[in-house]
């Protein structure tokens, strides 16, 4: 594959990188302790590393948990954007754990910088489109507002979406935001083609499935619905991260078992 990366990874192998923040939380906070807790999932001798296409991830060296972001609350954006950026520029990809949905923000200005035009695929409960909440333009309920205004991207498409306020219509419809709220989904919904990075808050899913995440909307998805989504989105997956589990509500692990049942299936596409 043409050598190898400074970290041992190949070109085009997957990098798992942890971003431990959650200073944007507008209810909740503990979604910081989320890395740590989904890559011990992973781990878990309860299960093993083979996906459901066949692939054996524990046989499989293109990819590997390079550790996490040190990130500091001021500086959040550079920190993050810095170290997805100093990944992209070795030809690896990335997968990202939050942390809260603020941290997509500067992972997508380090994938703009790689990746022109880029779709999302972004699977929530909310549109994370207000201007600002609370005073706070850097929201965990703001993020693809900021992406949308710093045209980083070419296309948004959000999935699962039941909280739609007035405001964040009107955003989504400046924007230009493809939404398919959740009570108009169907499992024969045709999803975008090209190249796309998944962002995956897990409050997508319904909270019988999922219940350690701060907000609980339910509504939402099965397991089996995400999982399906991410098997079958056409185009390659250059790019994705998880985030909003938050383990303070989650005394029983079984939503660290999904968010690592979500990585494993991420990672069979991103590496296949």
């Amino acid at each position: 594959m043409g050598g190898r990366a400074a970290n041992g990874l190949p070109p085009g192998g997957v990098a798992i990188l942890g971003v431990p923040f959650d200073g944007n939380s507008s209810f909740l906070p503990g979604s910081a302790e989320a890395p740590a807790k989904i890559i011990e999932a992973l781990n878990s001798s309860s299960s093993n590393l083979c996906c459901e296409s066949g692939l054996d991830l524990g046989a499989d060296d293109r990819w590997a948990s390079v550790g996490d972001v040190w990130v500091v609350s001021d500086t959040f954006l550079e920190d993050v954007e810095t170290a997805a950026a100093s990944l992209l520029a070795t030809s690896l990809r990335v997968l990202a754990l939050g942390g809260d949905h603020s941290v997509s923000y500067p992972l997508l200005r380090a994938h703009a910088g790689v990746h022109q035009s880029l779709t999302v695929v972004h699977l929530d409960a909310h549109p994370d489109l207000y201007d600002e909440l609370d005073g706070n333009r850097l929201s965990h309920a703001c993020p693809f507002a900021r992406v949308m205004e710093e045209k980083l991207i070419g296309r948004l498409v959000q999935i699962g979406i039941r909280t739609a306020t007035p405001h964040q219509r009107a955003q989504a419809e400046r924007f230009g935001v493809e939404t398919f709220e959740m009570r108009d989904w169907t499992d024969e919904t045709a999803l975008p083609d090209g190249p796309c990075y998944v962002s995956l808050d897990l409050d997508v899913l319904d909270p019988a499935f999922a219940p350690g995440v701060s907000h609980h909307e339910p509504g939402g998805m099965s397991v089996r619905q995400v999982l399906d989504i991410i098997q079958r989105v056409p185009g390659p997956i250059v790019g994705s991260d998880i985030v909003e589990y938050n383990p303070r509500r989650d005394p029983s692990g079984v939503t660290a078992m999904v968010a690592a049942k979500c990585l494993k299936e991420l990672l069979a596409r991103m590496v296949g």
